[in-house]
């Protein structure tokens, strides 16, 4: 007892202060890095507002008014609503070359079904939003159950989507008159409804409530945790339990579903449904907004509202230069610098656990 007493006093003249880890010292370069890396989204968001704070200079009034910039929002929600499944599919360290036809073909199911047919719209939607699921669920299955490369399964069904499209279409389009007199439901997402001077429409409201639906899902559930374990480490994951294989099916499955929702959306802002609006670089743009956002190409690492903040930077280069009267190749160049920058920004920000 005495010695336990003797250990107690001891005790009471030790140091008592508690070890902690001071930002003094640290470069500022290297907590930026550190903020980077806690916050994905950050990145695209400063770009964002840098590119609209210029063009504003710019142009003055007329590109800071809302109207013009609920315009921009109106014109990337077909490719915010797809960069939205791109960004689930290489958040597992995948691609999907596949989502712009998937996308184009559930659009002529749907406009076929309800009015060459003769079936009830929602009936119609459904059909649509069920093919485009099973296209994203053989990708889902080649890759992971086959084991093959995303790129090459998604560059093999992107030829076997775009053939059929245009084999049972047989090339021809459904007229937006045609669509409005027999199914106008497939126009709910053309609805549009003023806040000031600014006009929203369904299409931009659902692209909006699509993205906050996905945010919450990946970062309070536990698929979306899953997820993204799987794309930073599919053998750790496997290791520590997670069904790896079904966390690409319902990856790849939800993507195709999330592109059928965009067919349903596009026909609303285009008007007519073309089936030659497979050769669109829809993918393309939905890829650059997803990489510009600031999700990495090497899976795990990202926030899908930064693929929103990248879109909306792309629309707003693209408006900025339009009124500027600007020639349309300086937006391909300047898209092309912003995703070699967001590439190597992501590499950079990858070397702060090192």
């Amino acid at each position: 007892m005495t010695g336990a007493q003797e250990f107690e006093r001891v005790l009471d003249g030790s140091d008592k202060n508690v070890a902690s880890f001071e930002h003094q010292g640290v470069p500022l370069i290297k907590r930026a890095q550190h903020f980077l890396h806690s916050t994905p989204a950050a990145v695209p968001l400063i770009v964002l507002v840098l590119a609209i704070i210029i063009f504003g200079i710019a142009l003055g009034g007329r590109f800071f008014s809302s109207y013009t910039l609920t315009l921009i929002l109106q014109q990337i929600a077909i490719v915010g609503v797809l960069g939205a499944a791109q960004t689930l599919v290489i958040l597992t360290a995948g691609i999907d070359l596949s989502i712009g036809v998937i996308m184009v073909i559930s659009a002529v199911i749907m406009g076929n079904v309800a009015i060459t047919y003769g079936i009830p719209t929602p009936v119609a939607v459904i059909a649509g939003l069920l093919v485009g699921g099973l296209c994203g669920l053989l990708n889902g299955f080649l890759v992971a159950f086959m084991k093959l490369p995303p790129f090459i399964v998604t560059l093999g069904t992107w030829n076997i989507v775009m053939a059929t499209n245009f084999i049972y279409s047989a090339n021809e389009t459904i007229r937006d008159a045609d669509v409005d007199a027999q199914a106008p439901l497939l126009h709910l997402f053309a609805a549009s409804f003023r806040l000031g001077t600014a006009v929203l429409t369904l299409g931009v409201i659902a692209m909006v409530l699509l993205v906050l639906l996905l945010w919450y899902v990946l970062n309070h559930t536990a698929w979306g945790r899953h997820v993204y374990a799987v794309g930073d480490d599919p053998e750790a994951a496997k290791l520590s339990g997670i069904q790896t294989k079904k966390v690409l099916l319902t990856v790849y499955t939800i993507s195709g579903v999330i592109a059928a929702f965009a067919a349903w959306v596009s026909i609303g802002r285009n008007g007519s449904i073309s089936p030659s609006s497979a050769v669109t670089d829809y993918n393309l743009q939905a890829i650059t907004a997803t990489v510009i956002g600031g999700i990495s190409l090497f899976g795990g690492r990202g926030s899908i509202l930064g693929t929103l903040f990248g879109a909306m930077i792309v629309g707003v280069v693209s408006m900025g230069l339009n009124m500027l009267g600007a020639d349309p190749q300086w937006k391909v160049l300047l898209t092309g610098v912003l995703i070699i920058a967001a590439v190597a920004i992501d590499q950079w920000i990858r070397k702060v656990s090192v």
